[in-house]
């Protein structure tokens, strides 16, 4: 039975004090410490029932981890998870306000980390002290996991989730950021969508390299360093890896279909029940569509040579990859090696994860976040998609297969573009409904 809760007024002034602080996680030479430790201080003064009746351990510098007692301990926990550091910002950018005055205005909070993370984690709090002040248990005990360097592939998250599991606690459920409700799902569907991710695509960094002898560039061999690592970029074809399709994404297409006009109608039925033309039509349609379906491949610096008239003994390629759901680090430079087909060049993992096993999107844990969603946003379906963003929760699949990436407010394309960029914002009345979604999921977590 739902608990009857008057949620605290305010929750938009206390985003916006969250926003004032700049914990700008790569800055941290510049700015130190200070902005981090404030913040850990103000969560402290805004919240005081939490901090009253949850447990607390500093994990790392940078690692919150909470702990609430329900009323059997025996059984395995919810862990919420946000993150409170959030990326530079170029002072030259025309932001509407200042990007760390927190201002609210137009029914908007606006600020670096509006959306990522600090709004997604001030409705996590606020739904945790709203129970509280309700006098209300859970069902089962509720771990709240805040990292302070997400942003920076920090080990906070990751040090949680070993010490999680090293305490031989593992979670029936985990949620963290990555998905969303959205206006616009796919082309053709109407209506709003919960899209939560129930995988999450890998990362790996690599770099090629070359070398030759050097000299003056007048008598140049018939194939230098920067040739012969440029020839391997070439090769590197956006269709290196072979398209497949996650078990989410059929069953978003199903449900998605029943919800489409035009095209729509006959497409999305047919891409459901047939998953190998899904991969294949989704990989020719490019952009986000063929990132669903295959590992991206996105070359993104070049290096070598000294002067303009020598000729470089060493040439050097940086690979960006997002692996799809199913491959490791392992088995994508094997594919590089294989395409690339070049015994003179060099592939070395500069960083890496696998990528996500797929969670359920038909179990408990999955109808426990759309029944959430139905308070919270009753005009949205709640979808499974494959999350194409690195989130902390990478470092909490390898171990919890029931691990989902959700943000419970509704963003438009505009609002999500702004995400890592300018004039990001979260709507206030949003601020509410995720308070909501997070306080409804806490009050029917099962016995």
């Amino acid at each position: 039975m739902t608990q009857i809760v008057t949620p605290r007024p305010g929750i938009s002034s206390r985003l916006s004090q969250m926003i004032q602080l700049p914990t700008v996680s790569a800055e941290l030479e510049t700015r130190g410490k200070e902005p981090f430790e404030a913040f850990v201080s103000l969560i402290e003064e805004q919240y005081p029932l939490v901090h009253q009746h949850l447990a607390r351990e500093r994990i790392t510098d940078f690692g919150l981890l909470y702990k609430w007692s329900g009323k059997d301990s025996q059984a395995d926990p919810a862990v919420l998870m946000a993150h409170y550091d959030v990326v530079p910002v170029d002072e030259s950018d025309p932001w509407t306000f200042p990007p760390f005055e927190g201002r609210i205005d137009g029914g908007f909070v606006y600020g670096r980390g509006a959306l990522d993370d600090k709004g997604p984690m001030v409705i996590v709090l606020d739904a945790v002290e709203n129970l509280l002040a309700a006098e209300f248990t859970p069902a089962r005990d509720v771990y709240l996991s805040f990292g302070g360097n997400e942003e920076t592939f920090g080990d906070a998250a990751e040090q949680i989730a070993e010490t999680l599991h090293a305490r031989g606690i593992s979670p029936w459920i985990i949620i963290d950021e990555g998905g969303a409700v959205t206006d616009a799902p796919l082309p053709f569907v109407t209506g709003a969508a919960a899209m939560v991710g129930v995988g999450e695509k890998g990362i790996a960094t690599v770099q090629l390299t070359a070398r030759s002898e050097g000299g003056h560039a007048s008598v140049p061999p018939p194939l230098t360093a920067v040739g012969r690592v440029s020839r391997a970029v070439n090769r590197l074809t956006p269709n290196t890896f072979y398209a497949r399709t996650p078990e989410a994404i059929p069953r978003m297409l199903g449900i998605f279909s029943k919800r489409s006009r035009g095209l729509g109608k006959v497409l999305y039925p047919m891409l459901s029940a047939w998953p190998w033309l899904n991969a294949r039509v989704f990989a020719a349609l490019g952009g986000e569509a063929a990132a669903m379906v295959r590992t991206t491949i996105a070359p993104t610096r070049l290096n070598g040579g000294t002067a303009n008239n020598v000729l470089p003994s060493q040439a050097s390629a940086t690979v960006n990859l997002r692996l799809a759901l199913g491959e490791t680090v392992e088995s994508t430079v094997e594919t590089l090696r294989k395409k690339i087909n070049d015994d003179e060049i060099t592939i070395e993992v500069l960083e890496g994860n696998d990528a996500s096993p797929e969670s359920s999107s038909s179990g408990p844990q999955f109808q426990l976040i759309a029944e959430a969603v139905r308070s919270s946003h009753p005009e949205a379906v709640t979808v499974p998609y494959v999350t194409m963003a690195a989130t902390d929760s990478r470092y909490f699949h390898r171990f919890f297969p029931a691990t989902y990436r959700f943000a419970p407010l509704l963003m438009d394309a505009k609002q999500r573009g702004a995400i890592h960029g300018i004039d990001e914002r979260v709507a206030i009345s949003e601020l509410e409904r995720g308070e909501l979604f997070h306080r409804t999921l806490i009050e029917r977590l099962p016995a």
